[in-house]
């Protein structure tokens, strides 16, 4: 029998059945200590190379993009106005301001790209030692393990591709396009607008949007709401004049429906809209809708059916959470304003109801449809068709139902992703105007674009 050890001798036994053999190791000692710096450098970079850093640059700039464009509108409103070259002293006022706020984001997007140009010549050089590093120390790799790994992980990087591929959504043939004109949702596209509000994380649960009517002047104004209150009740609504306003949170103007929180006609659950300026809500501790005018700053309301579910009856849900007091919903699109909703004597399916935006609003037209409002997440109005979503995973939604209010057909078999940013999508409403759909998810302020 042969022994291998590491002793520097050999050594044969007096009977000489036995011997042992030195074994001498020619490679030399693996450098543990590369591969610690290698992974602490991975570590440091991942703190500093975030993905909020690297987009924080396109937010900025598409700000300043709105922020001319509204600028030059403005501008040649200003130049309308002018009646004998004696100008609007509000109107020059206006663009005095709007000039200040494009020169503070021209500021700070400077300000900006020096840090990230910065960072980026940091971690290029930081990722090329890393990687002259690892090449070194694979020569160490005599079984090829690291070599083998990477080509399993090109084999799973194509296999997932086409599994997506393959559950991919196609058009729906069977269903007729709504009289708007768009047809019916097919697919949804990456989101185009994502970030944190003014307020930071600090409230996950709120809404946005622009006004789904609004009047001459405010087509670019843009409204956010976050409950304030145990992430479940509201008594303001902050208003701002552009997309690059609301995400820098540059100077905003607040409507206060009451002086305290919570209390009569203030705002209950994340489920709201704008339409006409006035903003549509589920009043605090009823079952009501709620308009609230933001001219007059006057509230009025109609009752839903007495059997209707409230107070976290009939909330949104899945398995994992529920949202809290989110039974009665609220939706905009081509027509109007619509109120989602569920009744004891419809067994918890959701109704809809349109709402007709007169003062106070009335309801009008009715429809049943067979959903059980707790196993969604969340609904939209698109071109007349109701749309639920609901809960995949942390990174998935799913459009997975449609109600079509003009031929009463329902499906249950839509499997439309959404790829999300965060975990829970607290508001979602569509936008005629531009056919996006703005979401609030966990403090973040998203858009995606419709496709039909």
């Amino acid at each position: 029998m042969l022994e291998k050890s590491t002793t520097s001798s050999s050594h044969k036994s007096v009977r000489g059945k036995n011997c042992v053999c030195e074994l001498q190791n020619s490679d030399p000692a693996f450098p543990e200590n590369k591969l610690n710096n290698v992974e602490f450098t991975a570590i440091q970079c991942a703190r500093n190379v975030t993905s909020e850093k690297m987009t924080e640059i396109d937010r900025l700039a598409l700000g300043l993009q709105h922020r001319i464009r509204q600028l030059l509108e403005n501008v040649s409103m200003l130049e309308r106005e002018d009646n004998g070259n004696l100008y609007a002293a509000v109107s020059l006022r206006i663009i005095e301001l709007e000039l200040a706020e494009i020169q503070e984001l021209l500021d700070k997007l400077n300000r900006t790209n020096n840090k990230n140009q910065q960072l980026s010549v940091q971690a290029a050089e930081e990722f090329q030692d890393m990687i002259d590093t690892m090449r070194e120390l694979e020569k160490f790799d005599h079984m090829q393990v690291m070599v083998k790994q990477r080509e399993n992980e090109l084999i799973k990087r194509d296999l997932e591709r086409c599994k997506e591929e393959l559950n991919s959504t196609s058009p729906a043939p069977t269903l007729f396009p709504g009289l708007c004109g768009v047809g019916h949702v097919v697919n949804i596209s990456v989101s185009t607008t994502y970030s944190l509000t003014e307020y930071g994380t600090s409230y996950p649960y709120g809404a946005w949007g622009r006004d789904a009517n609004p009047a001459p002047g405010d087509e670019n104004k843009y409204w956010l709401v976050v409950l304030t209150s145990s992430n479940a009740y509201g008594n303001f609504i902050r208003q701002y004049s552009s997309l690059s306003s609301i995400m820098l949170g540059i100077a905003p103007t607040d409507k206060y429906i009451s002086g305290s929180n919570p209390t009569t006609n203030t705002i209950q659950g994340a489920n709201m809209v704008m339409y006409g300026n006035s903003l549509y809500y589920n009043c605090y501790n009823t079952y009501s809708v709620c308009q609230f005018n933001l001219t007059t700053q006057s509230v009025s309301s109609v009752d839903l059916p007495s059997d209707t579910g409230y107070n976290s009856k009939f909330p949104f849900a899945h398995l994992g959470t529920t949202y809290g007091y989110t039974d009665i919903d609220f939706a905009t699109d081509e027509s109007g304003v619509y109120v989602i909703y569920a009744t004891t004597s419809n067994f918890g399916n959701v109704i809809i109801s349109k709402v007709e935006t007169s003062n106070p609003p009335v309801l009008n037209q009715t429809w049943s449809t067979s959903l059980y409002k707790t196993t969604a997440t969340n609904t939209f109005m698109a071109c007349g068709v109701l749309y639920a979503t609901r809960y995949l995973d942390k990174e998935t939604e799913q459009i997975f139902y449609s109600y079509d209010t003009k031929t009463n057909k329902e499906r249950f078999d839509l499997k439309i992703n959404i790829n999300k940013k965060q975990t829970n999508i607290e508001f979602l409403n569509y936008d005629h105007r531009d056919h996006l759909l703005y979401v609030y998810s966990d403090a973040y302020i998203i858009t995606y674009k419709l496709v039909f």
